[in-house]
């Protein structure tokens, strides 16, 4: 690193704080305006904000050892959850907004009623602001310090040192300046991490080893190279290095996991900070292109520069060991990025790692404080107060994950544990919006029942994930619908509150729509399941689209572009002003 590198990487620290200096006295109004940025976001901001967020440290990182392990091709393990964000799109994203609470845990008491239902939002106030944030955070300090030692020689023993101290700089903005300075920083954080992303990829693409895209075909095998996977039978899947499917694996990532399991930023009909960013859009449209914006972006934009440094990466370190593949992508910052452009690179991972955990301290400090502090400790505080308690517990929730990140040695696997875990509660998290029936006791059983099954299958069974899935979501959908049916509905009165709130649509209401027939129920469910198969149509051949034409195929690549621009067109049409106050 020379002078430049640092200057480069000071500069945006201070700019960082600049926005939240700014922000800081807009965010101290109430804690809508800290959580939520008043409801008042752009789709563009708010859309940008999720893709940021899910732009983390290790993900370039992950993505270049899928690569190296699988060819293209091993991206399906995450390409296979854009069903389920289309879904969110144009199903779920105008109800978040409409349901007016500042959390989706606050939605479990408008949804659920009695004791049943606050007992399950105060379990997932903590379960998820406490657990599960504070593994996701370890998990990209984790990362971040692997770049920093890869990258920059920091020695080991000191690299928790540096990587606290960014977290203690993104704590003090984000105590300070709420979710407007975390969406406003989550937009120049990933124009810097995409930016830089592009140089390495032009950069490392232009070496003479690699010889640009003509060079890596001809010096890759055709497994690295294939944009699906495998899929058939254990021999002949294995053929190669491609990603090997069986058939059973394949149905099971297709069909099953993206709508039954539960997953941080892929939830089933949105969640988490991706529904925190819907509810803080300015209105129920914007909460829909925001939405879609953050799926295009998040499918189409960001993983080929990520792609192509990771194959060029089978090329620069063919000698790199299964556990060591991913940091194929820090030694090519590391040995051929020139002055000044590597000084860009490391603020861009500084950037992407600021703005996960910008949005982390922010989404899961919303949990503790509204969905538990205010809601089961002090009902009666001012705005004022419950401000202050959250900038405190943004800085108690830093301490927490650092804690965490302390105990943690690896968390490979991490996610296929969350994966399945959560299967089976997935289809429980859609119904809750659309059937009259479902009851906290149907969400609380289909959270119990997949550890459970898990548990069980780790200790008397072969079976491994994804094939897991078949069995994890059988007995959990079958456990869930009996607690359903043999526990009482939520109470009358409360369920035509929350119809008359959020009033969706769909035959899952028809009888309690009777009791109400002032309000307008949502419609033109038809023309909805018509955009969200046009929706995974665009984002597939956009995302395909422009691998062939990376790779020189032309013509393949302006036919799937112009499906791509066929299905936008009848998105745009059914998007339009005119046609949109039908909905």
């Amino acid at each position: 690193m020379a002078t430049i590198d640092w200057l480069i990487v000071i500069l945006y620290f201070v700019v960082s704080f600049g926005i939240a200096a700014y922000y800081s006295r807009r965010a101290g109004k109430s804690i809508e305006e800290f959580f939520l940025s008043g409801r008042n976001l752009p789709w563009w901001l708010a859309g940008t904000a999720m893709v940021a967020t899910t732009f983390a440290a290790d993900t370039p990182l992950a993505v270049t050892e899928l690569v190296a392990q699988n060819g293209i091709a091993g991206n399906w393990l995450w390409w296979n959850f854009l069903f389920g964000s289309v879904l969110t799109v144009f199903f779920f994203a105008r109800l978040w907004r409409r349901a007016g609470v500042l959390t989706d845990v606050e939605f479990i008491e408008l949804r659920y009623s009695g004791k049943s239902g606050a007992f399950l939002r105060g379990f997932r106030a903590l379960y998820l602001g406490l657990f599960i944030n504070t593994v996701v955070m370890g998990w990209v300090n984790l990362a971040m310090a692997s770049i920093l030692v890869g990258m920059l020689d920091v020695p080991e023993s000191q690299v928790h040192f540096y990587v606290f101290g960014a977290m203690l700089v993104v704590a003090i903005y984000s105590a300070l300046s709420g979710l407007w300075g975390v969406v406003v920083t989550d937009a120049l954080q990933f124009v810097v991490a995409m930016i830089g992303t592009i140089v390495l990829a032009f950069v490392v693409l232009s070496l003479p080893q690699v010889g640009g895209v003509t060079g890596l075909q001809e010096k890759l095998p055709d497994w690295a190279l294939q944009f699906t996977p495998a899929v058939g039978s254990g021999a002949e899947a294995a053929a190669g290095g491609v990603l090997a499917l069986t058939v059973s694996a394949f149905v099971a990532y297709i069909f099953i996991q993206w709508w039954a399991a539960w997953y941080p930023g892929a939830e089933p009909g949105g969640g988490g900070f991706i529904a925190q960013r819907m509810m803080s859009s300015k209105d129920e449209r914007h909460a829909l292109l925001a939405t879609l914006w953050f799926t295009i972006a998040h499918y189409c934009l960001r993983p080929w520069p990520w792609i192509l440094v990771g194959l060029a990466s089978l090329v620069l370190y063919p000698d790199l060991g299964a556990d060591e593949k991913r940091l194929g992508y820090i030694y090519a910052m590391r040995d051929f990025l020139p002055a000044g452009i590597k000084g860009l690179l490391v603020a861009a991972f500084f950037a992407a790692y600021m703005s996960t955990i910008a949005t982390q301290l922010n989404w899961g400090t919303s949990y503790i404080v509204n969905d538990f502090y205010k809601r089961f400790v002090k009902m009666d505080g001012s705005e004022k107060h419950y401000v202050f308690v959250s900038r405190m517990a943004t800085f108690l929730m830093m301490v927490a994950s650092i804690l965490v990140t302390l105990v943690i040695q690896t968390i490979s696997g991490a996610w296929q544990f969350i994966i399945e875990a959560g299967a089976g509660l997935g289809l429980v998290l859609i119904l809750r919006f659309y059937w009259w029936r479902i009851n906290a006791w149907s969400e609380i059983s289909a959270t119990i029942t997949p550890f459970l099954v898990y548990g069980y299958l780790k200790v008397y069974s072969d079976a491994a994930f994804p094939d897991t899935l078949f069995y994890i979501v059988g007995v959990t959908t079958v456990v869930w619908l009996a607690v359903t049916f043999l526990t009482p509905p939520v109470e009358r009165q409360h369920l035509i509150r929350f119809y008359r709130r959020v009033h969706p649509g769909g035959i899952g209401w028809r009888r309690l729509r009777e009791e109400v027939p002032e309000v307008k129920p949502d419609s033109r469910y038809g023309w909805l399941f018509v955009d969200w198969v046009c929706g995974v149509v665009l984002v597939y051949s956009v995302l395909f689209g422009v691998g062939h034409f990376l790779f020189g195929s032309t013509a393949s690549s302006l036919l799937l572009l112009a499906a791509g621009l066929a299905a936008g067109a009848v998105i745009y049409w059914d998007l339009s002003a005119r046609r949109w106050k039908s909905l």
